[in-house]
């Protein structure tokens, strides 16, 4: 509901009202009320990250109105990776949906193509859904076996996906030393693009998120995404302080780096744990390194709950 309300806040040609939960036999339904909705308005809708359909309440019927997502490779992309601590894929999309709403970008998000990176990526759930939508992708991510098993698995999706695709890890090496690993990927959605230049790009460093800047551009971002460490599964580790449970210490270290990555109206949305840190020392931290935190109505009614260890909250800044 607070995802509909941000479309319609920033992107909708038609404002949405009465957002409601709503049990129609015996299903529930997000229900809302609104202008006639333009096949525009349609487009972007199809991107919300829970929807299955949408209808138009005609009386007692319903009518189903025609979805055509951004979406351009298949779903498995998403989910066919299972492993412990892995983000929900709604949720991760989500958090990229609502970051890119949040950026001054957001009325182009059906017209081009963004560039995000997720300084934390795991085993590539952000990346992936950002290729999913025709972005390019980048990450950072300092644990050797996330690194090793995503490399694997992406080579082996697209060749069973038969895509036109390049991809290779190569070392980095700064005066004759090796500082990291880097998977360096190239993919076309179609032939007839391939052959004409057009390709997508996905670029994940093995190394220190603190030092993302060593490896990329300085405003070379329009969206930076991340799911911090929920002090569960996993803890937040900086290289100077080892691992903690709560992921102030590794904002406090990284945000700074992060906000350089970005460019000038770029966003950057990150999701974690309420239970080991407060909102208001994340946005400190956010605000402290630059950034304009976005601290009003819809961004404050994301928090929910995953289980009885997490409380999970989404905390959005914006680069001047």
């Amino acid at each position: 509901m607070a995802e509909l309300s941000l479309f319609s806040q920033v992107a909708l040609g038609s404002a949405v009202q009465n957002v409601a939960q709503t049990s129609i036999g015996g299903i529930p339904y997000i229900t809302f009320e609104s202008d006639e909705l333009s096949d525009r308005d349609v487009a972007l809708l199809a991107n919300l990250s829970s929807i299955y359909a949408l209808f138009r309440i005609d009386g007692k019927f319903l009518e189903p109105v025609y979805l055509q997502s951004l979406d351009k490779l298949d779903s498995d992309l998403i989910s066919i990776q299972k492993y412990q601590g892995k983000t929900n894929e709604l949720f991760t999309k989500l958090l990229l949906n609502v970051t890119l709403l949040s950026s001054k970008f957001a009325e182009q998000m059906l017209d081009r193509k963004f560039s995000v990176i997720d300084p934390l990526c795991g085993r590539g759930t952000t990346m992936n859904q950002a290729l999913m939508y025709g972005f390019d992708a980048a990450g950072v991510d300092l644990d050797r076996k996330d690194f090793d098993a995503y490399a694997t698995f992406i080579q082996t999706w697209l060749k069973r996906k038969r895509l036109k695709h390049d991809a290779a890890v190569v070392r980095v090496r700064r005066e004759h030393e090796v500082v990291a690993r880097r998977l360096e990927v190239s993919l076309g959605l179609t032939k007839e693009g391939w052959k004409a230049g057009d390709a997508l790009t996905l670029s994940y460093v093995n190394a220190d998120t603190t030092k993302a800047l060593e490896f990329h551009r300085p405003g070379s971002f329009d969206l930076v995404v991340t799911d911090a460490p929920y002090g569960v599964q996993h803890g937040s580790r900086t290289a100077e302080s080892g691992l903690h449970r709560s992921p102030i210490d590794l904002l406090k270290a990284a945000v700074p780096t992060w906000a350089g990555l970005l460019r000038s109206g770029g966003a950057l949305g990150i999701a974690w744990n309420t239970n080991v840190a407060r909102r208001s020392a994340a946005t400190e931290i956010l605000a402290d390194a630059g950034l304009e935190p976005l601290d009003e109505p819809p961004y404050t009614d994301f928090v929910h709950r995953v289980d009885q260890a997490i409380v999970r909250d989404i905390v959005v800044a914006r680069r001047p």
